[in-house]
């Protein structure tokens, strides 16, 4: 479970990184945000 956590967490950072040099400021920090989040370092909404 928590590599899946880790994977996910990176996937949406990096989706983030890309809306935000794609022009999407917000769509990229709202997406960086829930990565942090969900990851297993962060507030894990799993747990």
């Amino acid at each position: 479970m928590v590599t899946l956590l880790w994977i996910l967490a990176v996937v949406l950072v990096i989706a983030g990184i890309l809306a935000i040099v794609r022009g999407q400021m917000l769509w990229g920090i709202v997406l960086i945000i829930v990565g942090l989040l969900v990851g297993p370092g962060g507030v894990s909404v799993f747990n």
